[in-house]
């Protein structure tokens, strides 16, 4: 399995912050824009705490496992798999969440003299802050569930295979 780039995940946010931000200027000029969902920041933080909460529970019984703990409960590795590729999956949406709500977000900062719409540029960057703390969970899980390099595989100076 592949390790989650950073640089794919802020051309991800790039890419959809530009489109969101032209989006929301068209969307503005021909009608009512639409508003960001209180729940969005809120749903975001919750997927950081199920990822948090999964990375630091494997994170104590694999070390627990690899102390050899009496009645230690070990992981299974279809189930580690499993829990990367949702991290994995979530650092993706976040990354295309955040660039959406933060395009808005920037869109909206020039228009803060209206209540409605100043309200709307802090769920958004609430959002944003929220998405990045789903990306920080979901590497640092991915960071538990990798396994050690084997020193006898890789001879010093080659290429280690990804």
């Amino acid at each position: 399995m592949k390790e989650l780039r950073i640089r794919v995940l802020a051309g991800v946010f790039v890419v959809a912050g530009i489109l969101s931000w032209a989006g929301a200027r068209l969307w503005n000029s021909v009608g009512t824009l639409p508003s960001v969902p209180l729940a969005a920041p809120i749903v975001l933080a919750l997927i950081a705490v199920v990822l948090l909460a999964t990375a630091l529970s494997l994170r104590a019984r694999l070390k627990a496992q690899r102390d050899r703990v009496p009645g230690a409960k070990g992981v299974d590795p279809l189930m580690a798999a499993r829990a990367v590729v949702f991290g994995q999956a979530s650092a993706l949406v976040a990354a295309l969440v955040a660039g959406m709500y933060g395009g808005t977000g920037v869109f909206l900062l020039e228009q803060l003299d209206i209540p409605a719409r100043r309200d709307q540029a802090v769920y958004a960057g609430f959002a944003v802050l929220a998405a990045v703390g789903v990306i920080a969970a979901a590497l640092f899980l991915e960071r538990v569930c990798k396994l050690p390099e084997d020193e006898d595989d890789n001879p010093p100076g080659a290429p280690s295979a990804a």
